[in-house]
């Protein structure tokens, strides 16, 4: 899926790369102009820069990016601060991060309901938190802590929790979010265009000062990250090799979430002090991409943070590092599945090494034609292989990781991904591929560039790294004028005895930290009260935005091939991009087979060209194909610059019609299927929402354990796997096309895609059987700190007439940081950091809805957490001015939402499966706007209240209460091998 990493590496490379020497120099194409609006204010822009960047910087310093994008009335917005973990004073690491919690708290205007009362306890509070780090006595310490949750119960009384959430609701916002790393914090929201005004009110609110009210709440929510943090085999291996690599820079000596002993011990007076230093207007960036007038929108801009106030800021200097001479060994342990990484410390962003070491990685890994890809991937050396890059401020890395197969140690697949660094050196790929990379970029860049979300995320990271944006414009063409000879030169002299390899092994991670339940008293939310800020917010009208809705008659044209094949088409007007996609409408539900013999034709060549040389004729291509069967439905698809449709349709064509055997293959095939399976095993996230979430929904009977043995694998005559690939097009079929040229689509179908005169009727498919749900608690034992619970509830039968309640009961309810179930359970109790609950509509019109929520908490607190699920979906509070703010939210959504280019396709598609033939937004949209409070009450009480659940639970049967959970239901340990049929299991454990 190195597809992927191409559409990632547009925007991580393309976007936010250039060259320091050249900062001064205009490059040819890509000149850089000041220019002034019709109101007067200035900005940069740059020629030939397809994003239409408009780049001002207010007097303040604030450096605002702009740029339309029309597809949808909504505009992406960040607030990036250059503030990061880098940055954390080494007594309080973490600061960053929970300070970006705090940002969220409001102001003295923003949740508060009487602030002269509530600063004098949140007064009390910092002192007894500076008493409380000071302290070394454990039992003052924990007096201390006692005494700071009675004064935060106090200051409750006063406050009104998530008020900046309930307002961002109300506007439509989506991604409401923010995140910190080593660099950064950026605040996140996607709103509605009309309510542009609002939301800079608002924000410009927000960010004028820093109140740290419900702290200790949110710091037990910061413990439960610091918690998933530690259940993640991933970031310990990352986190292990960044100390490697950065043995005195912050990059490797502090991480983002900061330490157990900080988190317990936090400054308020050193939050603070951190705010009153970054987050100052000349040490952010706005940034807005979306529909929207360049010099109002400036203007409003100017109007509400240009009122902030310009602060020096000098950003701390860092440790440099001493080459790395040697390599450098580190392990960590936890009971995922095996892994190794290598990496290699790079120079930083803005540097011609950059240029380099990314076009070293894309000869090496680009998802098809790569060294790795070809040599290892597709000739199944190892289970799988792959590389990326990072550039920061100081320092950067190019990270190398890799799979085991069964049986193979971590050190071989270290020596293999050696071997193709190698192969690197010594020059040993095609003349063609530095041309093929570059194009390749070129084409993730188109993609990319249709995304306001992506170009957003572009912006700010400019900003943070401090990179002119012409640079970044004129990336690619800098790229391509690398030549071979200077990439050869280069990895013979960057790659050498000088990289950090990390183990990440199988066993018990001996450095865990188990944090105690601290009894926090529930806060009060205030649900019923309101500061005065937020009662005028919500007198502010916007302008109406009026829905729009697609009429997919005329939107999805239609047309035949000469052979009586249907072809839907939606004409591409952004760019020459297309989409094509041949449909099957049966699956591994008609055939068994299906899905084993399509994933093996991804290693077989044919009687023309080996299974390497046909993944570089598609790269050289520029095209990208798949063939893939679901459950129900199979594709063949192709993507990619529109001219080369007809060869790639031709070269995939000839792959589906001449596919030889390959007995080497299919074993190395089987092995990997093994050891997938293997791995899966050893991943919580599987166990928790595949394995028990279709026992639960199924049990024993369901798709999910419907899955050939071993043996039986081993026994497959490997020639009718190719056979059953072969015969994929005798069956009935339609296809899908997106792009520009329809005549030249029809015409390659015509050409290259022959089928028999009469196409087969689909097998029968087999049928799985909702099971009846109550009473039955699914258990796995795993070795993790946090425990992670769902709940599931066969609802009513799918009808078209609960979507609109049931999208306002679930805004209301239980999705999102507004959420009654968020607001109980996150920032009341302090329970876990993440808890939803929601009503799920079916996929099809023949299955049933479900009722579902889900809590992930350390095992210590999930008998209160589950209390106070169960207590919620059993009685569900009513706010009026909650359901009101969350009643306006879903219609704006619905008012901004817009359905365009291939998604037209896709979501008909959508539709039809649940027997829907008209955009039924429009019916949601009137129905939403005439419902009241009963009526989410009366869903409630007929979906929701008294519903019986399955319960699934993955945790450390040692720190669960098992008795809690047995007060639930019928406990039943699990075998995962039974869970998934890996195995035939004697003796299942019940």
């Amino acid at each position: 899926m190195k597809h992927l990493k191409l559409l990632l590496a547009c925007t991580l490379v393309a976007f936010m790369s250039s060259c320091k020497e050249n900062a001064e120099t205009t490059k040819a194409g890509f000149a850089s102009h000041l220019q002034k609006d019709a109101k007067g204010y200035s900005y940069e822009t740059v020629d030939n820069d397809p994003t239409g960047l408009r780049l001002y910087t207010l007097d303040n310093g604030l450096k605002v990016y702009l740029s339309q994008n029309k597809d949808e009335p909504k505009i992406q917005t960040y607030i990036a601060v250059r503030a990061g973990s880098n940055y954390d004073p080494k007594e309080s690491t973490g600061l960053a991060h929970y300070l970006e919690h705090m940002v969220f708290k409001g102001t003295s205007k923003v949740g508060s309901i009487d602030w002269e009362k509530e600063k004098g306890y949140l007064e009390q509070i910092a002192q007894l938190y500076e008493e409380h780090r000071a302290e070394q006595d454990p039992e003052k310490r924990l007096e201390l802590y006692r005494k700071i949750d009675e004064v935060s119960l106090e200051a409750s009384n006063y406050s009104v929790a998530n008020e900046y959430d309930k307002m961002m609701t109300s506007l439509g916002a989506t991604g409401t979010n923010a995140h910190t790393w080593f660099e950064e914090t950026v605040y996140k929201n996607k709103i509605p265009a009309n309510e542009l005004d609002k939301w800079l009110s608002l924000e410009e609110e927000r960010f004028s000062e820093l109140v740290l009210r419900l702290f200790h709440t949110e710091l037990e929510a910061v413990f439960e990250e610091f918690n998933r943090g530690q259940d993640n085999d991933f970031r310990k291996r990352y986190a292990s090799m960044l100390e490697g690599l950065f043995p005195t820079h912050p990059y490797g000596q502090q991480k983002t979430i900061g330490t157990a002993a900080h988190l317990k011990a936090p400054s308020l007076i050193d939050i603070n002090n951190y705010f009153d230093k970054y987050y100052v207007p000349n040490n952010m960036a706005m940034v807005l991409v979306g529909d929207f007038n360049f010099d109002e929108t400036i203007e409003k801009v100017a109007n509400t943070f240009g009122k902030l106030e310009r602060k020096d800021v000098d950003h701390p200097v860092l440790p440099k590092e001493t080459p790395l001479t040697e390599v450098v060994t580190t392990e960590v342990f936890g009971p995922t599945a095996e892994s190794v990484s290598i990496a290699f410390r790079t120079e930083a962003v803005n540097t011609q090494e950059e240029k380099l070491v990314q076009m070293c990685d894309m000869i090496l890994a680009n998802g098809n034609a790569g060294l790795i890809d070809l040599n290892l991937n597709q000739k199944q050396l190892v289970q799988n292989a792959g590389c990326s890059t990072t550039f920061l401020n100081d320092y950067g890395y190019h990270a190398f990781t890799g799979s085991p197969k069964e049986g193979q140690s971590l050190d071989e697949v270290k020596s293999l991904i050696l071997e193709q660094i190698q192969l690197l050196k010594e020059g040993e790929f095609e003349d063609w591929m530095i041309e093929a990379v570059v194009n390749d970029l070129k084409k993730s860049q188109l993609q990319q560039y249709e995304n306001s979300t992506a170009v957003a995320s572009a912006y700010y990271d400019a900003f943070i790294h401090r990179v002119d944006w012409k640079d970044k414009v004129a990336y690619l063409d800098a790229l391509k004028k690398i030549t071979k000879e200077e990439v050869v030169a280069f990895a013979n002299n960057f790659y050498k005895d000088n990289y950090v390899v990390t183990y990440k092994r199988k066993g018990e991670d001996k450095n865990i930290v188990k944090v105690s339940n601290p009894g926090i008293t529930p806060v009060n939310l205030n649900r019923d009260k309101a500061s005065e800020y937020i009662t005028e917010f919500n007198k502010i009208e916007s302008k109406p935005l009026a829905p729009e809705y697609v009429d997919y008659a005329s939107a999805i044209k239609e047309t035949t091939t000469n052979n009586g094949l249907k072809v839907s088409y939606i004409k591409n007007e952004s760019n020459d991009l297309f989409e094509m996609n041949i449909i099957f409408d049966m699956g591994r539900d008609n055939n068994k087979k299906l899905g084993l013999a399509v994933g093996y034709l991804e290693y077989l060549g044919t009687d023309k060209y080996s299974n390497e040389d046909l993944k570089k004729e598609f790269y050289k291509l520029g095209i990208n194909y798949y063939v893939s069967a679901g459950g129900d439905q199979t594709y063949i698809g192709l993507s990619g610059l529109k001219e080369n449709l007809p060869k790639g349709l031709e070269l995939l064509e000839h792959l589906l019609d001449n596919a030889v055997p390959d007995s080497e293959a299919y074993t190395k095939y089987v092995a990997s299927i093994v050891k997938s399976r293997q791995n899966n095993k050893t991943s919580k996230a599987s166990i928790l929402r595949s394995g028990l979430m279709n026992y639960a929904k199924y049990g024993e009977n369901s798709r999910l354990r419907n899955i050939y043995t071993v043996a039986e694998m081993n026994e497959m005559n490997v020639q009718e796997l190719v056979d059953i690939t072969k015969g994929i097009k005798d069956f009935k079929q339609r296809v899908f096309y997106y792009g520009k040229d329809v005549d030249a689509a029809i015409t390659a179908l015509n050409d290259h895609h022959t089928v028999k005169e009469t196409l087969n009727d689909y097998p029968a498919a087999t049928v799985y059987t909702e099971q009846e749900t109550g009473g039955n608690i699914y258990f796995v034992d795993y070795d993790m700190v946090q425990s992670e619970m769902m709940f599931l509830a066969k609802g009513a039968p799918f009808s078209p007439e609960n979507m609109a309640v049931s999208t306002l009961f679930n805004t209301y309810f239980g999705s999102g940081l507004s959420s009654i179930v968020f607001q109980e359970i996150r920032e009341s109790k302090s329970l876990a950091y993440s808890a939803w609950s929601n009503y799920s509509t079916a996929r099809k019109k023949e299955d049933s809805n479900y009722v579902m929520a889900y809590i992930g908490t350390q095992a210590n607190k999930m008998p209160q957490a589950v209390d106070a699920m169960m207590g919620l979906m059993s009685d569900m509070p009513e706010a009026q001015e909650q359901f009101e703010a969350a009643k306006t939210a879903a219609l704006k959504k619905l008012a901004a939402q817009r359905i365009t280019k291939s998604n037209v396709f896709w979501t008909y598609e959508s539709l039809q499966r649940l027997g829907i033939n008209e955009d039924n937004r429009e019916a949601m949209y009137n129905a939403i706007k005439e419902m009241k409070m009963e009526d989410l009450r009366t869903f409630f009480n007929e979906n929701i209240k008294g519903q019986e659940y399955n319960v699934m639970v993955v945790g450390n049967k040692k720190d669960v209460d098992m008795g809690a959970l047995e007060q639930l239901g019928k406990v039943q340990e699990m075998d995962v091998d039974y869970l998934f049929n890996y195995g035939k299991v004697e003796d299942v454990k019940m």
